[in-house]
């Protein structure tokens, strides 16, 4: 059954400007459980707090992000799966260039005007299709361009925007759901293309802004929240994942709604093995809301 495209989107601050907040520690690199390559191209998953376009005037932020993907190989293509699009049948976005998908508001009008001319990927296209079964058709929407969930953290990691991008919707919000199309998908690692889900990790922007009224720091649901999927990373505990909305602490004012967790899933689905702990390039909070983000092998 096809439902409506759905762009959970903007309300001013879809992740707000404030001071950053850092606290946290690493750990070495995740993965699921399929051999090692010896491929020198294959390419991590991540996930990563994708930020509002203010994001793009954070230098601490915007540091981190390029950081992150100078320390990684170039990947060949990238294929993207952001917060703000789930539709059904799974879609995929435009392969020739499209205008960008303004999916916020209330902010000044030059970010209604910035551009992130990348190539398209319709070789990639026909990949996904061919890695999917024949009951999950895959659609695609040629009008359809990259929303900000995609087009911004692109920006700040990959600035010359030279290497094709692709963009999948999420078919639902279901954890295992979610967890075995990336599964579906992580063959394309070897080929070198880079997987990226694009959420945050704790969004209650309902309860964040009431909260930070004058407050430093960040709210206790917020850090429950971080710490505990943390923890369940660290300890490649997908069970308790794939039942946060029932066991993490901090639901649901950490996620009022779920769409900027479930790109998670997608990550660790495409991960190679998933009882080793993740590398944080990322962590701290941002406006109260945690911006940690990992990288799975």
């Amino acid at each position: 059954m096809s439902v409506p495209d759905r762009a959970p989107t903007g309300i001013p601050g879809d992740s707000p400007g404030a001071a950053n907040v850092t606290s946290g520690s690493g750990g070495p690199a995740a993965s699921m459980d399929r051999p090692d390559s010896t491929d020198p191209t294959r390419m991590p998953s991540i996930y990563l707090g994708h930020g509002a376009p203010p994001l793009l005037e954070d230098p601490l932020w915007m540091g981190e992000l390029g950081g992150w993907a100078a320390s990684m190989p170039r990947p060949s293509q990238i294929l993207i799966v952001s917060a703000h699009w789930q539709t059904a049948p799974m879609a995929l976005s435009a392969t020739r260039p499209v205008p960008l998908v303004y999916d916020f508001y209330g902010f000044p009008q030059h970010y209604y005007e910035m551009t992130y001319d990348a190539p398209g990927a319709p070789d990639l296209a026909a990949s996904i299709k061919g890695l999917m079964p024949a009951t999950e058709p895959v659609m695609e929407r040629e009008r359809r361009g990259l929303d900000h969930g995609a087009w911004v953290p692109l920006k700040a990691m990959y600035p010359d925007a030279d290497i094709p991008v692709l963009q999948m919707s999420m078919p639902d919000l279901d954890p295992e759901h979610l967890f075995e199309v990336g599964r579906r998908l992580a063959p394309l690692r070897d080929e070198g293309v880079l997987i990226v889900g694009s959420g945050f990790m704790t969004h209650g922007l309902p309860y964040v802004h009431e909260y930070m009224m004058g407050r430093p720091g960040a709210p206790q649901w917020s850090r429950d929240f971080d710490a505990w999927v943390t923890d369940a990373l660290n300890r490649g505990d997908l069970d308790s994942l794939f039942a946060f909305r029932e066991k993490a602490p901090g639901m649901p004012y950490a996620h009022p709604t779920v769409e900027h967790f479930a790109p998670l899933f997608v990550t660790l689905g495409a991960a190679a093995k998933a009882d080793e702990r993740p590398d944080y390039p990322i962590e701290g909070f941002f406006y109260g809301l945690s911006k940690r983000s990992f990288q799975a092998r």
